[in-house]
């Protein structure tokens, strides 16, 4: 049961690397799209991370955890999403060394 404990540690650290590159990602990115992309991927593979080590370390809490987890997986990318076409429909200008338009290829 230690062995587990530790393993659940690990993922919690895992989680919390996953946390800090998120906040690097938020400083460095060029702009408010590419900002909602590092955040939402690190934010959720830190938060995964985080409930499977917990869920390692506390077995009793690992279908509730799961739950949690699957509502993660699914609510992110939608919100992400629902973020920047909101941002690129309030007139959020794309970084000016941006290639690629997406929205705007879909608008015509």
């Amino acid at each position: 049961m230690i062995w587990l404990e530790y393993i659940g540690m690990i993922f919690i650290l895992i989680g919390s690397l996953f946390f800090l590159f998120g906040t690097i990602g938020l400083v460095r990115m060029p702009d408010v799209y590419n900002r909602m992309q590092a955040s939402t991927k690190t934010t959720t593979l830190g938060v995964l991370s985080f409930l499977f080590g917990i869920g390692l370390i506390e077995l009793s809490w690992m279908i509730k955890l799961l739950i949690i987890a699957l509502f993660v997986v699914l609510t992110a990318p939608v919100g992400a999403s629902a973020l920047a076409r909101a941002s690129y429909n309030a007139g959020v200008k794309l970084w000016e060394k941006s290639i690629i338009d997406k929205y705007k290829e879909r608008k015509k």
